[in-house]
């Protein structure tokens, strides 16, 4: 931090919140009050902390500021889509999604700025990783998609989804200190199995999770369950090949007793044939599961095309003739770059 810059309020625990209060000789529950504003209400100013005096409102705009998000552009799909660019508070830019569907609001959000794991079919893997959002800008992105819903939809935000731009477990701590605040009763209060982190699948952050007891719920970015057509597509499978993805995925469901899914784009003419889908059948049979695969999103007019429906429903067919659970997700928000794989910065992907 620069000498004379005002820390983020939101860095500090409701404990330390507390011990600032008292060293200014003010009563601790004061703490209480100012943590239910910024978590529980969301608010972004501290005038408007109404039960609060105006000397102890000054005191805090003294001593800290809010770095909240603003959404910098919202882009509307034609299929009700809404696609939030994000500026933080260093003017950085993210991308999150509102995806909306007749029996739920879901929101989709990023985790890091950029991506490093350099997937050759996501669009945010040409963006270099940048750092990490912090717990309150997680939540932020969260916040404003719950009042979007609402304004929009007339109708509450029902799920999150940790799918945009990053990989979650590499800002692990900063994750989940951000869903411990979405899920927290003096927070928003959102069930933890409403909410789904997806992976690309990092062995020992996937032990880790188990060790941690979380309660949401795990998905892995799969797309093969064949080491050299997955290294192929997702480079860090050289660093951690699907036999030990699955370890890791045993020990999760021994420590939590809790299916997995699997996402699964096919390509033409990369695993779109019986191989791969015998492959996959195998591999979903280590723990208890079940898979979506996802029509694909082209980034451009590279090698990754859209497999035949004939490919896709081939991999129905032997899925659930294995009696494995598999069902087929039609993207949203395509038109507006919103959908799977799509999210990444224009003016950042240009500089590039």
């Amino acid at each position: 931090m620069k000498m004379g810059e005002k820390k983020d309020i939101r860095k500090l625990s409701l404990e330390e919140l507390q011990e600032f209060f008292l060293a200014e000789g003010d009563k601790k529950f004061r703490a209480n009050q100012v943590y239910d504003w910024l978590w529980n209400k969301s608010l972004k100013n501290f005038d408007d902390m109404t039960n609060i005096s105006l000397s102890t409102r000054e005191m805090l705009k003294a001593n800290f500021t809010i770095n909240h998000l603003k959404v910098d552009l919202m882009q509307h799909s034609s299929d009700g889509t809404i696609k939030n660019a994000v500026k933080l508070y260093d003017d950085k830019i993210v991308e999150s999604v509102l995806i909306p569907t007749s029996k739920r609001i879901t929101a989709c959000v990023s985790s890091q700025v950029g991506c490093s794991l350099d997937c050759n079919f996501c669009a945010t893997a040409r963006l270099k990783r940048m750092r990490n959002l912090n717990p309150d800008e997680i939540y932020d992105q969260v916040v404003a998609i719950k009042d979007e819903a609402e304004k929009y939809f007339q109708r509450p935000l029902t799920n999150i989804v940790f799918m945009g731009m990053g990989e979650p477990l590499l800002n692990y701590a900063n994750v989940i200190s951000a869903i411990d605040k979405i899920t927290a009763p003096e927070g928003l209060g959102m069930a933890a199995r409403r909410i789904t982190l997806s992976t690309v699948g990092i062995p020992k952050m996937i032990k880790k999770m188990a060790d941690d007891e979380v309660k949401f719920n795990l998905a892995i970015s799969l797309h093969s369950a064949i080491n050299s057509t997955r290294s192929r597509l997702m480079p860090i499978n050289d660093k951690s090949p699907v036999e030990e993805l699955a370890d890791s995925l045993k020990y999760w469901y021994h420590k939590t007793q809790r299916k997995v899914t699997y996402e699964y784009v096919i390509w033409d003419g990369i695993n779109d044939d019986e191989e791969h889908a015998l492959a996959l059948a195998k591999f979903c049979k280590h723990i208890p599961s079940k898979v979506n695969i996802i029509q694909y999103n082209p980034i451009d007019e590279g090698e990754f095309r859209q497999a035949s429906q004939e490919a896709v429903d081939m991999y129905v067919r032997i899925l659930e003739g294995r009696g494995i659970v598999a069902k087929v997700r039609k993207s949203r928000g395509q038109d507006i770059d919103a959908a799977c794989g799509q999210l990444a910065n224009k003016n950042e992907v240009a500089e590039i």
